[in-house]
């Protein structure tokens, strides 16, 4: 069920509701827990990618969770989602410091080579340019 949930487009659909400022507070608490009740169940990474890059933080635990749970047993999944700019937004998200998300964040980087995490953290050009200033200084000493 949540599969077809999912293909139908409905999770976006309940996070405008959450996110709409004329929405009533019944109504956003009823499509919050639809949306965690949802994708707690969905295993439907292409729909989940999505969500990743426009949730608010309180809906964006539910899918870090769901990730961590997919993206272990599931090659295909983890190339889709270094593919679609997941692991770049979960490391941006590791630096806001959210701390609801970071062991699942934590999961979810193991589970890809350190390289490939560096290259994707939101510092990674600079600890590169630090590199570089650093051999040219052992050079000089030289």
């Amino acid at each position: 069920h949540a599969q077809a949930l999912a293909v139908a487009d409905v999770f976006r659909r309940l996070v405008e509701v959450f996110e709409n400022e004329n929405s009533s507070t019944d109504l956003k608490q009823k499509s919050q827990r639809a949306l965690k009740s949802v994708l707690q169940k969905c295993t439907h990474y292409k729909s989940l990618e999505p969500l990743l890059l426009t949730a608010p933080p309180k809906i964006l635990k539910y899918i870090v969770g769901q990730f961590a749970k997919i993206l272990p047993t599931n090659p295909k999944a983890r190339k889709s989602f270094v593919q679609s700019k997941g692991l770049q937004k979960l490391q941006e998200l590791k630096m806001s410091g959210n701390n609801d998300i970071l062991q699942y964040i934590d999961v979810i980087n193991k589970k890809f080579p350190p390289e490939i995490v560096d290259y994707y953290s939101p510092n990674y050009a600079e600890k590169l340019l630090q590199k570089i200033e650093t051999n040219d200084e052992d050079d000089v000493k030289e």
